[in-house]
């Protein structure tokens, strides 16, 4: 039946969804990732000379950023955290001082028309919702999305915006989660579309910002592949039991990927400049991930791939994950056999990992996570540590935020580019407690059970966000 759906023109699915929307019944209680600590900014700020506790060390010159879904005017009904319309929220900091916090939203024509204000110029795809994660690149900075959008290169201060297809050479849209290879400066991606359920694309964009390598990769379904990996010698893609729902499209919910048990699980190792044809396809036990933290290659031609694991997602209702994760894990791939030997790392819930990212791709010793509540609820996030995961020694270290606090994802920046492993920051943005305030905390990250060095005080709560990245200057 889903095959029969699948052919029919898009208006109708379209206008199906669009008329069962409005036919979904009002909630019982007010939606939990619209009210509490996720209740939306509805103003774009622009504060200066922000309050800061300790020392903000001298060498980080540049701003972070993060961005998350801030919905303009979200149907309780149908809404999903992972639909909202975006919101980039920035820090320039540099000699030491915290200059400016501003927020702005990506500029959609659904976001413009609200606001009465003009949408971000530039070629948009099959929809302009950019809400996921942040990239440096080219000499600029992205707001990226998957499954339908191009990506969005705002300006130093975030007003500047335009929807940007590296230069007429995207085919198609681009990913959340791209890989940076430390050596070349390319960027590795695997894209998928919402409307296209039997392909996906690997691209690969050289460091002037063009893609210079497209290679179209059948797939059954419209599996959701939110990351990826590379090793020195491969792409590692992940071709995992959720996907497209024809009938969740046509009910009128907000996000259209289901479980789907009868979707073979599997992980491809594509070489890096091979063709879909010699993808070394490898079976494994149905599971789900939406994040890597990294992969190598081994000495003997086995490939390394760490990843936060689910059972799986989306199976019954999809406007939360079924479960926590079961675990940090390390996949030891044997291309070779076709086999994949599972190992947990650490069983605690956690997500979000990170890592030196000048070690992307190769062997490395050190890896960060966000820590999640021992039970998964309704606002997703909670009162959590952040891990730092010593792979050599098998020692993981937490660092407490206090009672009552949230915190969002932490990435780590480097002193210098020639520090070692290990050797910065772990950056990222703490909800006080009752939601009063933020604070973008910097921590020592060969200290990090001890206090921050630094902590920027906002006066507002930043609802909780996914992804965020620093801009060096």
């Amino acid at each position: 039946m889903e095959g029969a759906v699948r052919a029919v023109s898009s208006p109708v699915i379209s206008g199906l969804a669009s008329f069962n929307r409005w036919r979904l019944p009002p909630r019982d209680a007010p939606h939990p990732l619209l009210t509490g600590i996720h209740q939306p900014m509805t103003e774009e700020l622009t504060l200066t000379d922000l309050v800061v506790e300790g020392v903000i060390p001298p060498e980080l010159d540049g701003r972070y950023a993060r961005i998350g879904p801030n919905p303009v005017d979200p149907d309780p009904r149908s809404y999903h955290f992972f639909t909202g319309d975006g919101m980039i929220h920035g820090i320039r900091i540099a000699d030491g001082r915290a200059h400016w916090y501003r927020n702005r939203w990506i500029r959609s024509n659904a976001v413009a028309k609200a606001r009465g204000v003009a949408p971000a110029p530039g070629p948009r795809h099959i929809f302009d919702t950019v809400n996921t994660s942040i990239l440096g690149h080219a000499g600029g900075a992205y707001a990226l999305v998957e499954a339908g959008s191009t990506p969005v290169r705002f300006g130093e201060e975030l007003d500047e915006q335009r929807f940007d297809d590296f230069a007429g050479t995207l085919p198609g849209s681009f990913t959340a989660h791209p890989r940076r290879d430390p050596a070349t400066g390319e960027l590795h991606a695997i894209c998928y579309e919402a409307t296209d359920p039997n392909r996906v694309r690997y691209n690969v964009i050289d460091t002037p910002g063009k893609v210079r390598r497209s290679v179209v990769i059948p797939v059954s379904h419209g599996p959701l592949i939110h990351d990826c990996a590379i090793t020195d010698r491969f792409v590692i893609i992940l071709d995992l039991p959720l996907t497209l729902s024809l009938r969740t499209v046509i009910s009128g919910r907000g996000f259209p990927y289901r479980w789907n048990p009868h979707h073979a699980a599997r992980l491809g190792l594509l070489p890096r400049e091979g063709e879909a044809s010699d993808i070394i396809w490898i079976p494994l036990d149905p599971c789900f991930v939406f994040h890597t933290a990294n992969a190598y290659d081994l000495p003997d031609g086995r490939v390394v791939l760490d990843v936060i694991a689910y059972e799986r997602m989306f199976s019954d209702e999809n406007d939360g994950p079924d479960a926590n994760p079961r675990g940090f894990e390390r996949w030891t791939i044997d291309p070779a056999a076709r086999t994949v030997k599972q190992r947990t790392l650490d069983h605690t819930p956690q997500e979000l990992p990170r890592i030196d990212e000048r070690r992307t791709g190769r062997a490395y010793r050190y890896s960060y996570a966000m820590g999640l509540p021992t039970e998964i609820g309704e606002t997703l996030v909670g009162e959590a540590p952040l891990f730092k995961h010593d792979l050599e020694t098998g020692v993981s270290t937490a660092h407490d935020f206090g009672p009552g606090r949230v915190a969002g994802e932490f990435m780590f920046v480097p002193r210098n580019p020639e520090a070692e492993e290990d050797d910065g920051w772990l950056i990222g943005l703490v909800i006080e407690a009752g939601g009063v305030g933020t604070s973008l905390e910097i921590i020592d990250a060969r200290k990090i059970d001890q206090a921050p060095v630094a902590a920027i005080r906002l006066p507002h709560r930043v609802p909780p966000g996914i992804h965020g990245t620093w801009l060096a200057a």
